[in-house]
């Protein structure tokens, strides 16, 4: 049973929007810092947002500006809306919850952008 249930990858053009959806149990929630990675072919995968229990966030400089990360406590659910897409933006997008004594990875949702 997957511990980290991600959707809302897809295809879009340049200049497009996704929101991407990482749910989780509450126990796993409440405890984690949440975050979404990406990885590209041939690439390291790369922490894109993150955000604390209490709220707290940061980016990765390529997507500040454009990414916001969110948590729906009552949903326990993180949240990556990505505007102005590029297509540099193209990889699949991993969910990870921090514990503080392990990580847990998401499956993985692929977003592409393109014209």
């Amino acid at each position: 049973q997957a511990q980290l249930v991600e959707s809302g990858g897809g295809l879009v053009q340049p200049g497009g929007s996704l929101r991407l959806s990482c749910r989780t149990s509450r126990m796993i929630f409440s405890i984690s810092a949440m975050g979404w990675f990406r990885q590209s072919p041939g690439l390291q995968r790369e922490l894109v947002a993150a955000i604390t229990s209490s709220g707290s966030t940061s980016y990765a400089d390529s997507v500040k500006g454009r990414f916001t990360i969110s948590r729906d406590n009552a949903k326990n659910t993180v949240y990556l809306q990505m505007n102005s897409l590029k297509p540099e933006d193209t990889a699949v997008y991993y969910c990870n919850a921090n514990t503080g004594v392990s990580n847990i990875w998401g499956q993985g949702t692929q977003v592409t952008v393109s014209s």
